[in-house]
């Protein structure tokens, strides 16, 4: 079981993991060994809460495909165990993440002294100007 919260839990027979033969240098080991972990989730087909599969689908993730299934490949670890691990952990940091609720951004206002401030440098820097202009006796 995967927790994500106190009240959401996601059993294990949701989660599809499969091992599969790692990329890239390694040796004789990658040739033999099936250590990298390839992981599906189906977030429609899940137990979870309405809301988790709103905001899942709503992101612009490129580990989720148009069918609404997340995809995880890790490999970073000699050890199958260990690429399991990572698997898991990334899948819940991603499902936790479209929980965490964005503050509203409340516009400010400039104060009192930085537009005074602004506009007497607006004005310093046209008088500068217009002394650069045609002398006349």
């Amino acid at each position: 079981m995967l927790p994500i919260s106190h009240t959401v839990i996601i059993p294990e027979r949701e989660i599809d993991i499969s091992a599969i033969r790692s990329q890239g240098a390694g040796g004789q080991n990658v040739n033999k060994v099936s250590t990298a972990i390839h992981l599906r989730f189906n977030i429609g087909a899940s137990s979870l809460p309405d809301f988790y599969k709103e905001q899942l689908l709503k992101l612009n993730d490129q580990r989720i495909t148009k069918e609404g299934v997340i995809v995880i490949k890790a490999q970073e670890h000699r050890s199958q165990e260990k690429n399991r691990e990572e698997a898991l952990r990334r899948l819940q940091e991603l499902i936790k993440s479209v929980v965490v609720l964005k503050r509203k951004r409340r516009p400010t206002k400039p104060t009192r002294s930085s537009q005074k401030k602004r506009l007497d440098s607006k004005s310093k820097r046209g008088q500068i100007k217009s002394s650069r202009g045609e002398i006349t006796d």
